[in-house]
């Protein structure tokens, strides 16, 4: 949820909490003051009789208005005097119906009996009033809320748009393309602030990157040229004259550790390259040519090895860099010959969205942690470094990589979702 939104969300529900509680206050006291006025109309009535009995030694006759009533009734002597008020109903001879009232019950002494005289008056116009008081309230209530979520949407909106404007171009930035961040002029101090923040830390970022890819690319010149000194020097070596068999076994070794170290050299620094997405050869890579073409090229190890290769292609065209994508292939494929048996198997499925490499090999699951640098079983030959190569390309591109091993079958699958 955006902030604003959540902003209006916490601010309407704050209001309407504040306007609830006060709508009923205000309700609670309008009400109360018209019953005070009411009360008091009430006592005004009762100070009327009592003058007319002080003054005609009589009580008044009984009446009988619209708005307006009076009734006496004769007690048995030993009552008590009492006055009180509460709300009533009484009926209107007009309208023929009960009506809403409020009394007052108090007792007159005349000559020498006691009567209870009840004043009825009519609520009806003081209810009426005061619903319409609470229903003008919550009319201006609401035009109120309206217009507040209105003014913060538009307003906020326009206040905001600073920022989403430096989270788009930092969405954009992109270090290959070394594109610059622009900055929209605002007045908001915080904006200025983050405005600052995003060019200082983008000048950052590409000075760390060309200081990476210029340490990548000396790197991988300064130790494949020793490499190939010491291959060459290994060659006229050879060539200088007879050797014996040990000698021979020890130029052997040298040899297959300069291999091992080259392609340790290329595999780190590859694993650098992506990491960084220091390889920007991104274009539709047709995966259905791709595998036909390394199908040919493992085609004589395959009919060494005596595997049985099943390819099942569909059209599949993925958006990434051609470089990696045959890197991909060719550790997939690789594996799967490379840690193979004699007579065994590899299945090759193609789809539009994903693809499914399944091999037989050794009669052992994998862990996570094949998946980490350098962590290989004690069996393999390898450097640990293929399938981390495989998980990092994945990476780069949001691919998912998932594996399973069931009846001494491996299947790595790899599901496309760029």
């Amino acid at each position: 949820m955006r902030l604003a939104d959540r902003y209006n969300r916490v601010n309407l529900i704050t209001a309407l909490i504040v306007f609830l509680i006060t709508g009923i206050i205000y309700y609670l006291v309008i009400h109360f003051i018209f019953r005070e006025k009411l009360d008091r109309d009430l006592t005004v009535e009762e100070d009327e009789i009592k003058q007319y009995v002080s003054t005609y030694n009589k009580l008044p006759l009984p009446a009988s208005f619209l708005d307006q009533q009076v009734n006496y009734q004769l007690l048995k002597g030993g009552t008590k005097e009492s006055r009180s008020f509460k709300n009533t109903n009484y009926y209107n001879s007009k309208e023929k119906e009960l009506e809403p009232g409020r009394s007052l019950i108090t007792t007159l002494v005349q000559g020498n009996k006691l009567y209870i005289v009840t004043i009825t008056k009519s609520r009806l116009e003081v209810d009426d009033l005061v619903r319409i008081i609470v229903l003008i309230t919550l009319g201006v209530t609401c035009l109120l809320l309206i217009s507040l979520i209105l003014i913060n949407r538009f307003i906020l909106k326009r206040l905001w748009k600073p920022f989403y404007f430096i989270l788009e171009q930092m969405k954009a930035f992109n270090l290959v393309k070394m594109n610059e961040i622009e900055l929209n002029p605002t007045g908001v101090d915080e904006f200025k602030e983050l405005n600052t923040s995003a060019a200082q830390m983008a000048s950052r970022v590409r000075q760390d990157y060309k200081e990476l890819k210029s340490f990548t690319d000396n790197a991988s010149h300064e130790m494949m040229t020793p490499l190939a000194v010491i291959n060459s020097k290994l060659d006229t070596l050879l060539q200088s004259g007879p050797i014996s068999e040990q000698q021979g076994v020890i130029l052997e070794d040298i040899y297959n550790a300069i291999n091992r170290l080259s392609k340790l050299n290329h595999s780190l620094l590859l694993l650098t390259k992506i990491e960084n997405n220091l390889i920007a050869d991104v274009q539709i890579v047709d995966f259905k040519d791709l595998i036909a073409e390394k199908s040919r090229q493992f085609q004589e190890i395959i009919k060494k090895e005596q595997l049985i290769l099943n390819i099942n292609l569909s059209p599949c065209e993925i958006e990434m860099s051609r470089y990696l994508a045959d890197i991909l292939l060719n550790n997939l494929v690789g594996n799967a010959v490379k840690y193979n048996h004699t007579n065994g198997c590899i299945t090759i499925n193609l789809k539009a969205d994903s693809i499914e490499v399944i091999n037989s090999g050794k009669n052992f699951p994998l862990t996570e942690q094949h998946f980490d640098r350098f962590f290989k079983s004690a069996s393999s030959e390898g450097m640990g470094l293929g399938l981390a190569i495989i998980k990092q390309i994945c990476n780069l591109y949001n691919f998912s990589i998932e594996y399973s091993f069931s009846q001494g079958t491996h299947c790595f699958t790899i599901l496309f979702e760029n």
